[in-house]
């Protein structure tokens, strides 16, 4: 812990110096007025665009894949505009293959949640007790009722995210650490339950639900895999992370349909959620702020999340290097799925500002 915590004092103490001598949007010319595209439901048909017709630096490409390949990358994807400019598979991996998305897939559960309560059967502002029952932890009562939905997608909970196994979801493994809404921290047994109080609210399965208000009906493939009492990972294919974040992209509409009407839900969704970690949403992490937290410290880091992305973005990240990448202002998605890119194998990595300072070299 202790070499973790020295790692990432070093590594973003100067990121506050960087984001005041750049800034952190790429260049204007490459902003779009165009509207969005949408590939069709139900077809693997999906529309190109080519990195020079938009003036990207295309002689950095190759060595962009050689990045990528050396760090372990299955699958990258970008698109603008709704349009495939990148897609590259490395090994074996194939445009069919199936990973899991790991914590990226928190996401996914965040807007899922934003429908549930769209739907009436669930309001942010519930105790999570209404729908998980009384003694879900082993917090005393008082304490264990001032936990609510909003606590769990805003990792505000309170539980103690430092016991052995912080994937847990047992009564035994919920264990008050202080008042919710009053510490902020990575855990993600408290985030899983918010499956439990989505079935228990709609008298479907986890997946049923999912697959009804979302996956269904924006063309992706793709399953929960729950372990007992502990993590529920989303298993997909790239193009439908892509297919997600292109979702996310457009605020909740799939070309003029909504899939989450609900504006109010969505903008909170990917603006700061709570005043503890300026970079956190709704299970959503948030680039640009003037401070961020990350996953296992209770340390705040001054300057953006990751100094190298334009400044808008915001993202679904997960283990491993698991990544979606939305950029607004932009019209940009950029999927990354595969191994581990190496170092610490949080949510939050080094990967993510070496990344993007390579896309900066192409996207112009």
């Amino acid at each position: 812990m202790a070499k973790l915590k020295v790692f990432f004092l070093l590594l973003f103490s100067g990121a506050l110096i960087f984001s005041c001598k750049k800034t952190n949007t790429l260049p204007q010319s490459v902003v779009a007025t165009d509207t969005l595209y949408f590939p069709p439901v139900g077809s693997i048909e999906w529309q190109t665009t080519t990195p020079s017709s938009l003036g990207w630096n295309t002689n950095e490409l190759n060595n962009l894949y050689t990045y990528l390949d050396s760090e372990h990358t299955k699958a990258f994807i970008i698109l603008k505009g709704g349009k495939l400019v990148v897609e590259k598979y490395f090994g074996t991996f194939t445009a069919d293959s199936l990973w899991y998305w790991a914590s990226a897939g928190k996401t996914l559960t965040a807007f899922l949640t934003g429908i549930a309560q769209q739907d009436g059967i669930i309001n942010l502002n519930d105790k999570t007790s209404k729908y998980l029952g009384t003694g879900w932890t082993s917090e005393p009562l008082d304490k264990e009722n001032l936990i609510t939905i909003k606590n769990q997608l805003t990792m505000t909970t309170g539980l103690d995210d430092g016991i052995a196994d912080p994937d847990c979801t047992l009564p035994a493994c919920l264990v008050y650490k202080s008042d919710a809404g009053t510490r902020w921290a990575y855990h993600n047994a408290a985030y899983t339950l918010l499956d439990e109080v989505i079935q228990n609210a709609s008298g479907l399965s986890y997946n049923a639900y999912f697959q009804q208000k979302i996956r269904n009906r924006i063309g992706m493939n793709g399953l929960w895999i729950k372990s007992p009492n502990s993590n529920n990972v989303f298993y997909s294919n790239a193009r439908s992370m892509a297919r997600f974040g292109l979702l996310m992209l457009n605020k909740g509409k799939w070309d003029k349909t909504a899939i989450l009407s609900d504006t109010n839900y969505f903008n909170a969704q990917v603006n700061t959620s709570q005043n503890l970690n300026l970079s956190y949403g709704y299970l959503t992490w948030l680039n640009g702020k003037t401070s961020f937290m990350v996953p296992t410290l209770q340390n705040v880091f001054p300057g953006p999340l990751i100094p190298n992305a334009p400044a808008d973005m915001y993202a679904a990240l997960g283990k491993n290097d698991q990544k979606i990448y939305v950029v607004p202002s932009q019209k940009l998605v950029v999927i990354r799925m595969g191994d581990s890119a190496g170092g610490f194998q949080l949510s939050v990595s080094d990967f993510d500002n070496k990344l993007w300072s390579k896309l900066k070299t192409i996207i112009q």
